[in-house]
């Protein structure tokens, strides 16, 4: 039980990691553009699209990526108490 409870927050420590990457891209012009950038997009963004819908951005800042990885990090508390 605790290789499937490693491998579960392995995946959800790359996931965050992928997150933070795609956010990252946002910076850099064109990034997204990039079969790369396209690829994260398209792995990351229908779970950061319901925190989209319920946080709107503050000008030009959003916040939904952060409430998203917090998201997770407690997701990943979670399985380590069930597993561990």
């Amino acid at each position: 039980m605790a290789m499937i409870g490693n491998l579960i927050l392995l995946a959800i420590t790359v996931y965050s990691y992928m997150i933070i990457a795609y956010i990252l891209m946002s910076w850099f012009p064109n990034a997204r553009e990039s079969s790369f950038g396209q690829f994260l997009g398209s792995v990351v963004e229908p779970y950061l699209s319901p925190f989209r819908r319920l946080i709107p951005p503050l000008g030009m800042i959003d916040l939904s990526p952060i409430v998203a990885i917090f998201t997770l990090y407690f997701a990943r508390m979670g399985v380590a108490a069930i597993f561990f």
